[in-house]
């Protein structure tokens, strides 16, 4: 399919190009320079993204996009680092990554597209896929209960967790503009339809199924978090915690005083660095 003269490779009807749009827009109305934005993915439909954003990007394995995001932000922490994959990629295979990189929190904004089954692979249950969800391979229905990655997060202290649902442009949009502002880890699960290999979470189940955390709700105190988290029969939408911990890459000694991109730092790298900072 043809979109800004780009043939995107997903499925009309797909949530991934409502999560493109909602992607460009937040960067836009961030003012954020282009040279200082970098994505990050791994393998699957969701992890083409960054092919079709115009920014600077690293697509690797499956599964590992969050280690070259921490690396690349550890290496100019000058840049915004934002990896995004899909549930099965980032919660499946790049679940062990997803655990420890709460544990460090360095400054990446990491966005999940998570339509409850796996699209490039033709449709067997993912991670986050609901119980009794019939797939090709799951004749009889998942067993296992779907995995809750923003109680996941709060539980282990992740200091951004927030859940947008991509039809939801406008508040999608304020969504991931505040997990970009955000000093630290910020966790975007992002709900979204898979047309082709979903036909049960539709966009009409999830309007259904999910809600906003009211305004009086506090995104500070984490117990109130998990409790909304994980309390009730619908999934709440919004930023459903927010707190601050000591930035990992803020605390290495190697950026106790001098910040600049670590290939800056000698050689001819160096006279570059101080001849484009006058």
């Amino acid at each position: 399919m043809i979109v800004d003269g780009i043939d995107l490779a997903w499925c009309p009807g797909c949530g991934n190009f409502s999560i493109r749009n909602i992607i460009q827009t937040a960067i836009e109305e961030l003012g954020l320079e282009k040279n200082k934005v970098v994505f990050v993915s791994g393998i699957g439909q969701a992890a083409k993204m960054p092919q079709y954003l115009g920014y600077s990007y690293f697509n690797g394995l499956h599964g590992r996009a969050i280690p070259a995001a921490f690396a690349i932000k550890a290496s100019n922490p000058e840049l915004v680092v934002i990896a995004e994959g899909g549930d099965g990629d980032m919660y499946g295979e790049g679940g062990n990554h997803f655990i420890h990189n709460i544990r460090r929190n360095p400054d990446i904004v990491h966005i999940v597209h998570n339509n409850m089954v796996y699209g490039l692979t033709k449709g067997q249950a993912s991670p986050t896929s609901r119980s009794g969800f019939v797939t090709p391979v799951q004749v009889n229905g998942t067993i296992a209960e779907p995995f809750d990655a923003i109680a996941a997060a709060i539980a282990l202290n992740a200091s951004f967790a927030a859940r947008a649902f991509a039809l939801d442009r406008e508040k999608s949009v304020g969504i991931l503009k505040e997990a970009i502002k955000h000093k630290g880890y910020s966790l975007i699960d992002m709900l979204h339809t898979c047309v082709s290999f979903n036909k049960v979470n539709t966009n009409n189940w999830f309007k259904e199924n999910t809600y906003y955390v009211d305004k009086d709700h506090d995104p500070e105190n984490r117990s109130v978090a998990f409790e909304t988290a994980t309390s009730g029969d619908k999934i709440p939408l919004g930023i459903i915690y927010r707190g601050e911990r000591p930035v990992y890459e803020e605390q290495l000694d190697i950026y106790s005083e001098d910040k600049s991109p670590l290939y800056m730092r000698t050689g001819n790298g160096e006279k570059l660095y101080k001849k484009l900072r006058g």
